[in-house]
């Protein structure tokens, strides 16, 4: 198991980031990692197309940011910067600020770069996979302070309990997303990770699915001796992922923890939905958990058990369903309060990679069960005549389809809206067929036009690529500004709206409650 213990470098900042400037800083990642270096100390600038509530809160923490990408934006601090930091998905190698560091042969750094000097003197918890980094990253830092920890975190979202995407704790563990997109995971040299699940995506940057694939081995290969990988091996891909690597691991002592309905570190039992997210039943296995080398048999949590199994009403051997089980079993019941049986599998993944972390099991497992939620995940944002509508960056066929069953579970007798702006031409080319098929578990589907962000248009790519293909009923809006009345005119006083997407669909949700609430008379009613 992860261990971890003081050192200064935790306290300090090396010279070279000192002053760093920042290209994008209003990012979810990077003003999450301008966050750790103001309270660590140091002076930081930056720059962003606009201007908003984000590049307020760092400017109170004294952050210098210019609004427009400028190169007099780089004498912002005293000296000018040690440094400059950039994204590779976000800000082209023709940004002026960037053109300018180059000519005064200033360094110019990847943020995963700077993120993995930040995390160094820590005992590092990431978690990597195509979907649900952002929420298990969330759930894994709320459950680690419930320990009382005070985890270090960068995550990719604000968590509704601090309000923040990033903190500078005073533990020694450091929790943070991996991201894949672009490789730069390979930074990281993790002590546990967790890999919720693989599937192909980011083919505009890897080029085969194959490539991308194999991003995730070789950051496997990163892991520190005696470190633990958590994988689902619920998902083909990650369970795919540790029947490769299961050799390699163990002859570094990294051990490979499975979860879900197929996992034997965590077993999912049984799922089943609530007015709160849901209910899970899950068995633990303690020797596979804490690494323990002489498992004892005892059993825990049943008042009732008469064989080494908890929680079972009629057991009578080591586990019911499993014929040679020999470590200690135990089994828990708990709340997962967001929405959906892929959140509950977050939830094991996280409860594992927090364990293997340092935490005491039923210490993570209240932290889960007090975790509220991560701003665009399933997030609630209003009523209006009757109709709740949710707001949740799903952005990939899969995170769709997971995003409308979880809808499906709490929509009561209403039907399910969903309202999807593709995000990016490239994925919107490669996916449209699936993007429909996952669209097609709503009742009504209203899609936008897509969102292209840094994207140039491609020839015969739009929205309409994906709205053709629904089975249900479903509109091409191509509007924003027209897209809140054409949701209002199809709802019904029951129904649950779902704005879904990763770019600016999420302003869409005050708009699209006015447009509800204003209307004279909602249709069924």
């Amino acid at each position: 198991m992860a261990q971890h213990t003081e050192t200064p470098s935790r306290r300090t900042l090396p010279e070279s980031l000192a002053r760093v400037h920042m290209v994008g800083i209003g990012g979810a990642g990077m003003s999450g990692l301008a966050r750790i270096l103001l309270a660590r100390g140091g002076q930081v600038s930056g720059s962003d197309a606009k201007d908003g509530r984000g590049i307020l809160a760092l400017r109170t923490r004294g952050a210098q940011i210019a609004i427009g990408h400028n190169p007099a934006a780089l004498d912002q601090l005293p000296g000018g910067p040690t440094v400059v930091v950039t994204t590779h998905a976000a800000i082209p190698k023709t940004n002026p600020e960037l053109v300018a560091a180059r000519e005064r042969g200033i360094p110019i750094l990847l943020r995963p770069a700077v993120l993995a000097t930040l995390m160094e003197g820590y005992s590092t918890l990431l978690v990597a996979g195509t979907h649900g980094k952002t929420s298990t990253t969330s759930m894994a830092v709320v459950a680690l302070q419930n320990c009382g920890l005070d985890p270090s975190f960068a995550v990719g979202g604000e968590l509704n309990e601090s309000g923040t995407n990033a903190h500078h704790g005073t533990g020694g563990i450091f929790v943070a997303e991996a991201d894949e997109s672009d490789g730069s995971l390979l930074e990281y040299r993790p002590d546990v990770i967790v890999v919720t699940n693989i599937e192909a995506d980011h083919l505009d940057f890897f080029g085969s699915e194959q490539a991308y694939v194999d991003v995730f081995d070789q950051f496997c290969d990163r892991v520190a001796s005696g470190g633990t990988v958590v994988v689902c091996a619920d998902d083909p891909g990650s369970a795919a992922l540790a029947q490769r690597m299961s050799s390699a691991l163990a002859e570094r002592d990294v051990a490979v923890l499975t979860y879900g309905r197929n996992g034997t570190a965590a077993q999912l039992l049984s799922w089943e939905p609530t007015s709160d997210g849901g209910r899970v039943r899950v068995r633990f296995d303690l020797s596979e958990i804490t690494g323990a080398s002489e498992a004892t048999g005892n059993v825990t949590g049943a008042s009732e058990a008469t064989g080494n199994v908890t929680g079972a009403s009629e057991a009578t051997g080591n586990v019911t369903g499993a014929s040679e089980a020999t470590g200690n079993i135990t089994e828990r019941t708990f709340i997962v309060t967001v929405p959906g049986e892929h959140m509950a599998l977050n939830a094991l993944g996280a409860i594992l990679g927090c364990v293997r972390a340092g935490g005491e099991l039923d210490a993570v497992i209240a932290g889960i069960e007090a975790f509220s939620g991560v701003h665009r995940r399933f997030e609630f944002r209003g009523t209006a005549r009757g109709v709740r509508l949710f707001d949740d960056y799903a952005h990939h066929p899969t995170e769709v389809a997971a995003v409308l069953a979880a809808a499906r579970s709490v929509a009561g007798e209403g039907r399910v809206i969903a309202v999807f702006q593709p995000h990016l031409y490239s994925r919107t080319r490669e996916f449209a067929t699936e993007f429909a098929r996952a669209l097609s578990a709503a009742d009504q589907v209203v899609v936008a036009d897509v969102y292209g962000a840094r994207e140039e248009p491609l020839p015969g790519v739009s929205g309409r690529s994906i709205s053709e293909l629904v089975t249900v009923p479903a509109v091409f809006a191509p509007s924003l500004s027209n897209l809140p009345r054409v949701v209002a005119g199809l709802v019904t006083g029951k129904d649950i709206v779902l704005t879904l997407g990763a770019g600016d669909i999420t302003m869409q949700g005050p708009e699209i409650l006015a447009a509800i609430g204003a209307a004279s008379t909602t249709p069924g009613e």
